[in-house]
């Protein structure tokens, strides 16, 4: 029997060889950092200090200001400098804090206290998980807590540990397997405990032979725990593919993995949640994925949220060519930056730079009717239809072919030998139709 794959994707060059067989590398952060007060999906936490005040590494600095919010802690002690609006990774200005970092990395008082998880109950673990402001960080940023409190504990039958890391270039998460799978068994352990009727999976692509090893080694004796192997495609690690190819199970987009019975956390969430609750360690840092053809010496740092993007650069040797494109993220699902002086934030992945920005240099011609976007289409879509609603700005039309099933994972874009910027439209046309519902 072949391993568990789902319909459509496809295979590209991954780029995983530049920084794959590197051991992290911690990286402390110089100077000011900053920790946008929006660091989430839902209300943007409310600063609780002011200009002044003295604060401590894992110290809230920005409370959570609603029940879909996570709080903002400090990875660094030193002084507030100053509260005012700077540059995030989407290009727009956001409140943070701005912390003058001491360098002497004094920590509040319990930071790092061990704790014997087995005695804790459910609210005690949901509790310390709200108060380390942990939140997705395969990208979408949703706070952690809430997702680990569905309506029915009893209803979630599988817990599920996205190990695939199917974006190109990206290799944090398979350096984590390889250095800290300890702790993402132990993670696993304890998000179970909230769920009595579930099984955990750790679903790694099979490109990661290693990672499926080690991990494997380290549960065989847990009843409640299985590794399973993929086939390696883009996007396997889509929260709709995951859940289909770990459990046969499937969502959609007005669906949640409660929904059917499944809760999915990344990687590096996952760790978070064992270093919350068992290590009493807030979310402080990041793994980091520094990489690229431009980059001199691509590798994966362990570094303290709200350090610039430019010590990230510096630390992997600067750039040996001028980079054409630096994506926060990977190239398929990243965020094109026009300036590096932004901070790491729970949900920062990547910084790559590209010598040439192919996809800029492929000139655009008509559709071709190749069908080639409605083959590798994950979610079974006809990308060619919906790019006629959207470049009329037909939300109706758009709708009618269920263009709100569509992630945006980019694999239209990528195979289509017209250079149709279909991802782009598509990204405008559901955001365009989520502003009328929301006015509604």
């Amino acid at each position: 029997m072949g391993k568990a794959t789902f319909r459509g994707g496809i295979h590209m060059y991954d780029g995983k060889d530049l920084s794959k067989d590197k051991p992290t590398a911690v990286l402390l952060p110089e100077g000011e950092l900053v920790f946008p007060m929006s660091q989430h999906i839902g209300a943007p936490a409310k600063p609780v200090v002011a200009v002044g005040d003295k604060v401590l590494t894992g110290q809230i600095i920005g409370e959570a200001a609603g029940f879909v919010s996570a709080h903002v802690i400090s990875s660094v002690s030193g002084t507030v400098k100053a509260i005012e609006k700077r540059l995030t990774v989407s290009g727009a200005v956001c409140e943070s804090v701005v912390i003058e970092n001491d360098g002497e990395y004094k920590t509040i008082e319990g930071f790092g206290v061990k704790r014997d998880y087995t005695k804790l109950s459910k609210e005690e673990i949901r509790g310390y998980v709200k108060d380390a402001g942990i939140v997705g960080m395969g990208g979408a940023g949703f706070p952690t807590h809430i997702k680990l409190t569905p309506k029915k504990d009893d209803a979630i039958d599988y817990v599920i540990v996205n190990g695939a890391e199917c974006e190109p270039y990206l290799t944090s998460d398979y350096r984590m397997m390889l250095e800290e799978s300890e702790k993402i068994v132990g993670g696993l352990k304890i998000i179970l405990r909230l769920f009595e009727n579930a099984k955990g999976i750790i679903l790694i692509e099979d490109n990661k032979p290693d990672a499926v090893k080690k991990i494997s080694e380290l549960v065989k004796n847990e009843e409640r725990i299985t590794v399973k192997a993929a086939k390696t495609k883009y996007p396997q690690g889509a929260e709709r593919q995951i859940i289909n190819v770990a459990t046969g199970r499937k969502i959609n987009s007005s669906m949640l993995p409660a929904d059917a019975g499944c809760v999915v956390n990344n990687i590096d969430t996952v760790i978070s949640v064992y270093m919350a609750v068992a290590e009493s360690t807030p979310l402080i840092r990041r793994i980091i994925t520094v990489t690229g053809d431009a980059v001199t010496d691509p590798r994966n740092f362990s570094v303290r949220t709200g350090t610039n993007y430019t010590e990230l650069i510096e630390a992997a040797g600067g750039f040996k060519a001028t980079p054409e494109k630096v994506v926060s993220g990977g190239p398929m699902m990243g965020l094109a930056l026009f300036d590096l002086n932004i901070p790491v934030t729970k949900t920062s992945s990547a910084l790559l730079a590209m010598a040439k920005d192919e996809a800029a240099a492929m000139p655009v011609s008509p559709c071709i009717r190749c069908g080639r976007c409605v083959s590798v289409c994950p979610s079974r879509l006809v990308p060619q239809r919906m790019m006629e609603y959207a470049e009329n700005f037909d939300n109706e039309g758009f709708i009618g072919l269920d263009g709100m099933e569509c992630y945006e994972c980019g694999t239209c874009t990528y195979v289509c030998p017209a250079g149709r910027r279909l991802t782009q439209s598509f990204k405008q046309t559901r955001r365009s139709i989520l502003d009328e519902r929301r006015k509604k």
